[in-house]
């Protein structure tokens, strides 16, 4: 990763400014260390799992829209209209637990994404299917590659450690307005992330819902620098009153590793760029980390992930008596249990994952 000697992605000078004919263009010396041609088949399929999971994070929702108001020019506008009449027919089904498609969640496709990394997802105590739980995932990371191979597919056996839940991850509200984009993301668990489409889940009087949240959300990616562990959590405590709310089960969730996976330009607070990125945020809603990791046929840049293991690891559950109107001391006293229970599982287990015995989390 180097320009001039310099570690990606610092900025090269340039060398050099060369005329050839009428045409002016700048050469800079770069190294670009290329993938081996005799990459065995299994690795390719790897990469090409993750390539095509990495396009429908960033590229396939704007796909769809593009799609969508492209057909309504052509011959095959019926197409459209036709979504349109389903689209508001369907428009409140992300609200009640969206449309989980078992077939898509098995595909052996998330097999091979799971093995690029690898992904492994650890369970720590059993969870009694005659509950409802919300599970707190921390940190967001970048893509949150743990928490989707892990709670949206069934690679990692989530159903066969924890059977009888189903388990549902909180997504942005505003992916579910992106037509086709919304079905899909829908078959694979993901539900919005506002209060009433996360609490329809926790409603059943039967129990088994896992209800997923990367608790840090879109603002956490921007923190998610490697070697890092600072975990967006100090003034988070909507979940909290969403399972008291609901009498729902806190289990924490920490996955090692996920950190790893991207590098990501320096973005220190009070910095233009840092500044610019929480602006675009409080617009958008969604945050704009500057990451960069390797490329499909070669391993110096590029959106694609670096292989490194993700460690998710399930703590145990802390029980929660229900309340429908808790109070702001019942809410301090959860949330500062909550954290705790979290650093617990942080500090007992760190030691497995290459992480040193003197670091700790940094809640922020």
């Amino acid at each position: 990763y180097e320009y001039f000697g310099l570690p990606f992605p610092c900025c090269p000078s340039w060398t050099r400014r060369r005329h050839v004919g009428s045409s002016v263009f700048f050469h800079r010396k770069m190294k670009i260390d290329f993938a081996p041609v005799d990459v065995p088949l299994h690795r390719r399929l790897q990469t090409a799992a993750v390539v095509q999971w990495v396009f429908c994070f960033l590229a396939l929702a704007p796909t769809c829209i593009i799609l969508f108001l492209y057909l309504l020019f052509t011959r095959f506008w019926l197409i459209s209209v036709l979504y349109s009449l389903w689209w508001y027919y369907d428009f409140d089904t992300p609200a009640r637990g969206g449309r989980r498609a078992p077939v898509l969640c098995g595909l052996k496709v998330w097999g091979y994404m799971r093995d690029y990394f690898p992904i492994k997802l650890v369970k720590t105590a059993d969870l009694d299917p005659r509950h409802n739980y919300i599970l707190g995932f921390h940190p967001h990371g970048v893509l949150v590659a743990g928490a989707f191979t892990n709670f949206c597919t069934d690679a990692t056996g989530f159903q066969q450690l924890f059977p009888g839940l189903t388990s549902y991850l909180l997504m942005l509200p505003l992916w579910f307005r992106a037509p086709f984009f919304r079905d899909y993301i829908m078959c694979a668990g993901l539900i919005p992330s506002d209060k009433e489409s996360a609490s329809y889940p926790l409603r059943k009087k039967k129990g088994g819902s896992a209800v997923v949240i990367a608790v840090g959300g879109a603002p956490e990616a921007l923190d998610a620098h490697p070697g890092t562990f600072n975990v967006l959590l100090a003034n988070k405590k909507g979940f909290i009153k969403i399972a008291m709310e609901h009498g729902a089960h806190l289990v924490p969730v920490f996955s090692f590793g996920e950190n790893e996976v991207y590098d990501q330009v320096e973005n220190p607070k009070g910095t233009w760029l840092r500044w610019t990125q929480d602006w675009l945020q409080g617009i958008m809603g969604v945050s704009l980390p500057l990451f960069h990791a390797r490329g499909i046929f070669q391993y110096s840049f590029g959106l694609m992930p670096y292989r490194r293991p993700i460690y998710t690891v399930v703590g145990r559950p802390i029980k929660v008596e229900k309340k429908e109107k808790p109070s702001g001391e019942d809410l301090d006293a959860l949330h500062q249990l909550y954290m705790d229970e979290l650093s617990s599982l942080f500090d007992e287990h760190k030691g497995n994952y290459g992480v040193d015995k003197d670091v700790h989390l940094n809640f922020v």
